[in-house]
C-alpha cells in the first residue's frame, strides 16, 4: 500500500463478543476499541485499530484456545460457506474517527482428518481467528473466496486506503 507505520503497538483489549452482538457489530465494535486504547498511548498520531472475525451464521470462530477446538472450528468449516469480517478504524491526529467493514465469503473444500491433523500439527492454527491463516498451508483449503484477500489475512487494504485518504494522511 506504500504506508510504512511508525510504529506497531497492539491493544490488549477483551476479543470476547457481547451478548445477542453479531458478527459485523462484533468486528466494528473491536477495531473501534482497539484503536481507541492505542490512541491513549498515542494521542497526536494516525492510530488504526482492526480486527478480523470468522463467522458462521450468527457463530463467532474466534481464535481457539487449543487444538481441540481448532479441530471444532476446522470441522465446523469444512465444506461450508463462512464469512470473514475485518473492521478497521482510523482516529486521526485532531481526534476525528472513521471506520469501515470488509466482509468476505469463503468455501473450504471437505477437509478429510488427514488433512486437518496436518495442519494442525503445522500449528499455523495458532492465534488465528476461525484456526486458520489464508495466506499458508490453509490457502489450499479455499475452493471459494468472494471479497478481499487482504481482509481475510486481517487488514483490508483497499478499506484502510480509503481511510487514510477520507482523513487527509499524506504519504
Amino acid at each position: 500500500m506504500g504506508v510504512e507505520p511508525d510504529q506497531i503497538d497492539p491493544s490488549d483489549i477483551d476479543e470476547t463478543p457481547l451478548k445477542d452482538e453479531t458478527p459485523r457489530l462484533a468486528a466494528t465494535r473491536l477495531a473501534r476499541a482497539k484503536a481507541l486504547a492505542a490512541r491513549e498511548r498515542h494521542p497526536h498520531a494516525y492510530v488504526l485499530g482492526a480486527d478480523t472475525i470468522v463467522a458462521v451464521g450468527r457463530r463467532v470462530l474466534g481464535k481457539a484456545a487449543d487444538e481441540a477446538e481448532a479441530r471444532r472450528f476446522l470441522g465446523l468449516i469444512s465444506g461450508r460457506a463462512h464469512r470473514v469480517l475485518s473492521g478497521v478504524c482510523l482516529i486521526a491526529p485532531d481526534g476525528r474517527t472513521a471506520a469501515r467493514l470488509s466482509e468476505s465469503r469463503l468455501i473450504f473444500k471437505r477437509l478429510t482428518p488427514a488433512e486437518i491433523g496436518a495442519y494442525l500439527a503445522s500449528d499455523e492454527w495458532r492465534d488465528k481467528a476461525g484456526a486458520y491463516a489464508v495466506q499458508g498451508r490453509a490457502g489450499a483449503f479455499v475452493a471459494s473466496l468472494s471479497g478481499s484477500y487482504s481482509g481475510v489475512v486481517g487488514l483490508p487494504l483497499y478499506e484502510t486506503a480509503c481511510l487514510l485518504e477520507g482523513l487527509g494522511y499524506r504519504r
